[in-house]
């Protein structure tokens, strides 16, 4: 018996030598550990998350194609439910419009009332697709400190992911959000929000942030939206910064409805159907980004908005010197700043070269108390002597050389 205990050891260790995972025993000696639960022996995933004790705990699913036809179900505090990268597959066969992954207390069937919520959930290194039939990929209703983490979401009918009243610090970082048939990434009244260093490409829009605030967006990718880049409504002291928005057949940044004390600065803005809308914004900067073929409308400033300062911003074609371009002449539409009846706006420091546009076009409505001063006008003309008084500073306008 001993010779047979002897060699089990020393084969056990030769696999562990060479790669092979080998399954031990769990015994749980740390005082206040709880085992780890390994959804390859349960009979289904959400027999795994059932099985996580009250307490919480960590639920690993191995790589492996798994196909879903109702939503799982996380329904407890301090769960992390963690794949193994891409190779974990979920896919949502459902085609009532029900969501692949379904994070909620049991009690909460509206989140704007049953105010009923869960804490610490995290989502990390896995994939989720759906079909045009079926629901969100991740819809989470009030968890508060939600982290999702290193997951892929596509092909979604609904939002790749719906967060419903996840008041509480939510943090969506280095995932790729593509494909969605409505939002890549819908932020339903949450707060103190970290979006960071994820890929979105070609949902309708690719993030909402509504009814919420402190929205903190860096170091994102989105690209080719069928609609909006990022919609913000009735959310303020926001920033979204350090991200390159590109080809959105709509807006790349909309603000609209009560926003206040937002920042949009330092991003790449090319190439979209328009450019940063402030439809309903007060009290914003636009300042350090670079608006490159803008087809219209690169900044606009609508009657609803006032208080806006637009500084540091560079708005141009594909003008490369030597009077080069790097795009054919059908594809260099490139434009400037709206004012349409808005009030109380600082212009400095910008500047406006090769547009097809006005650099500054007056629209609709007068605007009032307006100062414009220390631009630079290359290759470009502006309506700003349309503006009534009193207007303060002055443009200067650098006229392109003939070679040019």
């Amino acid at each position: 018996m001993k010779t047979y205990f002897a060699s089990m050891f020393a084969l056990t260790g030769l696999f562990a030598v060479m790669g092979f995972n080998v399954a031990q025993p769990t015994k749980v000696t740390l005082t206040g550990a709880r085992p780890e639960i390994h959804a390859i022996n349960y009979a289904s995933l959400q027999e795994a998350i059932d099985a996580v004790p009250e307490d919480g705990g960590i639920v690993r699913i191995p790589p492996g194609i798994f196909e879903l036809s109702e939503p799982l179900v996380i329904s407890g505090e301090d769960i992390t439910l963690e794949g193994s990268g891409a190779a974990t597959h979920l896919i949502n066969m459902n085609t009532e419009g029900k969501p692949a992954i379904l994070l909620s207390h049991p009690d909460v069937k509206n989140p704007l009332t049953d105010k009923h919520n869960l804490w610490r959930i995290r989502l990390a290194h896995f994939r989720v697709t759906g079909n045009e039939k079926s629901g969100h990929g991740i819809e989470a209703r009030r968890i508060n400190e939600i982290h999702i983490d290193s997951v892929t979401i596509s092909e979604n009918g609904g939002d790749g992911i719906l967060l419903d009243h996840c008041y509480e610090d939510p943090r969506i970082s280095d995932c790729l959000i593509t494909y969605n048939k409505q939002v890549g990434l819908n932020l339903l009244g949450c707060h103190d929000i970290i979006v960071s260093a994820n890929q979105f490409e070609e949902n309708n829009d690719a993030l909402h942030c509504i009814d919420g605030y402190n929205l903190a967006m860096s170091g994102n990718n989105l690209d080719d939206h069928l609609r909006h880049g990022v919609v913000i409504e009735n959310t303020y002291g926001s920033f979204v910064s350090a991200n390159m928005i590109e080809e959105c057949q709509g807006s790349a940044v909309i603000m609209d409805r009560d926003c206040y004390g937002n920042t949009v600065s330092a991003n790449v803005i090319a190439h979209n159907g328009g450019g940063v809308d402030l439809r309903d914004a007060h009290g914003c900067a636009i300042s350090a980004n670079t608006f490159t073929l803008m087809k219209s409308d690169a900044v606009r400033i609508g009657p609803a908005s006032g208080r806006i300062t637009v500084s540091a911003n560079h708005f141009s074609n594909s003008y490369l010197g030597d009077g080069k371009v790097k795009r054919a002449a059908n594809d260099l539409l490139a434009s400037g700043l709206i004012l349409e009846g808005t009030h109380h706006i600082g212009i400095s420091g910008n500047g406006f070269s090769g547009l097809h546009t006005p650099a500054i076009e007056v629209r609709g409505e007068p605007s009032t108390q307006i100062l414009i001063d220390g631009n630079v006008l290359t290759d470009v003309e502006s309506q700003h002597e349309n503006l009534p008084e009193p207007v303060l500073g002055e443009m200067i306008h650098t006229p392109v050389s003939s070679d040019e």
